[in-house]
């Protein structure tokens, strides 16, 4: 049940050191410190947060953050921000701001709901024409989709564009591209300008025009994929029947590729399977398989996550650092979201302020005062609001 008008009692806003080590990126930079500084917020930077992506602990004193330890950090309560939501040390005087995974992650969710401690995860940012530059989840797949071609571009045994030389004419390559959002449209504008012929399929009707204005080209199947988009623009999950004939009608164009790039993603949901291990199998030797979809089993039925897997001469990749492969830019990108997000949510008192009549908040808080308080989530758990702590 949501509660209006909710405040914060601190102005303070801190950025962390991300804990996973595969995580370059930092989820504020010292250009974002500046503009929240400027917004009337304290800023304090953990030492090294941003290290990775080339912004050194002087950088922040540079910007007037005070760069401490985290144990420092965290007892100053207020809004604590970073890629991954922090999940322990925290209680009801912190501000969480981060990607939580809430709708894959309920359980933990509701571990971290216990603690007290507001809760608002960038993932589920409403696709609003207003809160476009918060949208955590579009700029992280720009980035992804471009490093998805420059990783295939670099392990395949081939050069991209075609290209007339004196020893004969090299053919472009061909690339498909499975998934026409963000990351899939990103994608396909790279392999284009790298040369390849690109084709793409997305199960919604209405992204053939973006893939052609990206300069790829739409795949059309013999299908009915009536109701295949949900409210917020996702992919919604398609029937056995549908994703079998699916599976068949993109076995062709699979065959004929020399890169597949999937990025097809359901949220809260595994990954839909676009490529059987036979249609592996029919591809010519020396082809790229790189499935962004990894993280949540892959598009494709081979995928190990953060592995590369070799079948009958294809290699499969199934990354889920790309973002982290352009750290800095994707640092950028992250942290002006999330400065566009607080200083939404700042009011004329400097105040954090918590409003749940308003769209962007109420579609990206998922926790407050001890409770799972977003109805997706609770959908997720299958459960009420989770109950408040009891005193001790």
């Amino acid at each position: 049940m949501a509660v209006a008008r909710l405040v914060s009692r601190s102005v303070f806003v801190s950025v962390v050191r991300e804990s996973n080590s595969r995580e370059r990126r930092v989820a504020l930079t010292p250009d974002g410190v500046v503009k929240l500084r400027a917004a009337g917020h304290t800023v304090m930077s953990e030492s090294g947060c941003g290290a990775a992506a080339g912004f050194g602990d002087e950088l922040y004193r540079r910007a007037q953050a005070s760069v401490v330890d985290r144990d420092t950090l965290l007892a100053a309560g207020g809004v604590v921000v970073g890629i991954d939501v922090v999940r322990s040390g925290v209680n009801d005087s912190h501000v969480l701001i981060g990607n939580a995974d809430p709708l894959w992650r309920a359980n933990e969710t509701a571990s971290l709901a216990r603690t007290g401690a507001a809760v608002l995860s960038l993932e589920l940012v409403p696709r609003i024409t207003r809160a476009q530059t918060m949208d955590v989840l579009s700029s992280m797949a720009s980035i992804a989709g471009y490093e998805a071609v420059l990783l295939a571009a670099s392990e395949l045994p081939r050069m991209l564009p075609m290209m007339m030389t004196a020893a004969g004419t090299i053919p472009a390559t061909r690339t498909v591209v499975l998934g026409a959002g963000v990351a899939g449209l990103q994608a396909i504008a790279t392999a284009r300008r790298l040369g390849s012929v690109v084709e793409a399929y997305d199960v919604r009707p209405a992204t053939a025009e973006q893939i052609e204005s990206v300069g790829g080209r739409s795949i059309q199947l013999d299908l009915d994929t009536t109701g295949s988009e949900d409210t917020g623009g996702y992919a919604k999950a398609q029937d056995e029947d549908v994703n079998l004939r699916q599976q068949r009608l993109l076995t062709p164009y699979v065959a004929g590729a020399d890169i597949v790039i999937t990025t097809a993603a359901i949220p809260g949901m595994k990954s839909p399977e676009l490529i059987t291990a036979a249609m592996v199998e029919g591809m010519k030797p020396g082809s790229v398989i790189v499935d962004l979809a990894a993280e949540r089993g892959g598009n494709c039925a081979l995928t190990v996550a953060d592995e590369i897997v070799h079948h009958h001469g294809i290699r499969i990749f199934g990354p889920t650092d790309l973002e982290s492969r352009s750290a800095a830019t994707a640092s950028q990108l992250f942290s002006n979201n999330v400065v566009n997000l607080l200083k939404h949510l700042t009011d004329d008192g400097g105040e954090i302020r918590l409003d749940t009549e308003d769209e962007i908040t109420a579609g990206t808080l998922v926790a407050h005062n001890g409770a799972v308080v977003h109805p997706r989530v609770l959908g997720a758990l299958g459960s009420d609001p989770v109950p408040p702590p009891e005193d001790s």
